[in-house]
């Protein structure tokens, strides 16, 4: 039901100002400017690739401003892209799940997901080559287990298809909710906290179960790098030396209007998402 990651919303004080932003960093691409009534927001949203970044712009009073005042600029909403909005919406019916409807696009919000907006989008194709999105990340006080039933059970996916995950480095355990491995890296990422001391830690204490940072896939990381150097962004490497980096990196959320952003190389992601020997080498 769920094809990809499709998109993801940032909440933003000047949607102009973002929207440069990220065409200097990323080469993200404006393609059009549309109001999000349910949002309460004016919003440019960019070309990714064949994925798209939504910059909204709170119009007034609205869930844009409420986050905005509460949380400051940075993630909204994790977007997916569907094949048959009919078959989804009779789907979370069935669920007795709750959404709502604005144009084209439908909204979850919590209670109904582990703490994290989603905006479902009807699937259109996009271009094949450059940088896309690959994975949202709900982060977690709850059990990650409950949250991966809810969303196996409310979007279709199959628990089979899963794969664990746990991290010592930044101190989490869960899962990956993938949706079509191995043709596509697509998912979502739970992580329950396990060490609060960690910057994760430390998230989750403030806003408990939350959209926490996405994953973008490029094949040109050297050139991310250069961008990133030039605009004085800051970032960190997978590896020891930024200025021979190929395989990864995180980019703070100074950088990009509140959004942390793990970028990797094309297939890199297969190392941790149950499948290393889909890694091109």
């Amino acid at each position: 039901m769920l094809e990809r990651v499709d998109r993801v919303q940032l909440v933003v004080r000047d949607r102009g100002a973002a929207a440069r932003r990220f065409e200097d960093l990323l080469g993200a691409r404006p393609v059009r400017e549309a109001d999000a009534a349910y949002l309460g927001a004016r919003r440019v949203v960019l070309a990714l690739g064949e994925s798209e970044v939504e910059l909204c712009e709170p119009a007034g009073a609205g869930l844009a401003r409420e986050h905005l005042d509460r949380w400051g600029e940075g993630l909204l909403a994790a977007g997916f892209a569907v094949g048959d909005l009919t078959d989804l919406h009779a789907r979370l019916a069935e669920e007795g799940a709750a959404f709502a409807e604005d144009g084209e696009q439908t909204y979850l919000e919590p209670p109904e997901t582990p703490g994290m907006r989603v905006v479902l989008t009807l699937s259109r194709p996009g271009p094949p080559a450059g940088a896309r999105l690959y994975e949202v990340t709900n982060t977690l006080v709850s059990d990650w287990g409950a949250a991966a039933d809810t969303y196996a059970r409310l979007f279709g996916l199959d628990p089979a298809r899963f794969a664990p995950i746990a991290s010592a480095r930044f101190g989490y355990t869960g899962t990956l909710c993938l949706f079509d491995p191995p043709r596509r890296l697509d998912r979502i990422e739970l992580s329950q906290v396990v060490d609060p001391a960690s910057a994760m830690g430390r998230w989750v204490a403030k806003r408990g179960d939350s959209l926490y940072m996405c994953y973008l896939e490029t094949d040109d990381v050297p050139g991310l790098v250069a961008r990133l150097a030039k605009g004085d962004a800051r970032f960190t490497p997978r590896g020891a030396d930024p200025r021979t980096e190929r395989d990864g990196l995180w980019i703070h959320p100074s950088a990009l209007h509140g959004l942390l952003l793990g970028v990797s190389r094309p297939t890199l992601a297969w190392e941790w998402s149950g499948r290393p020997e889909l890694v091109a080498r």
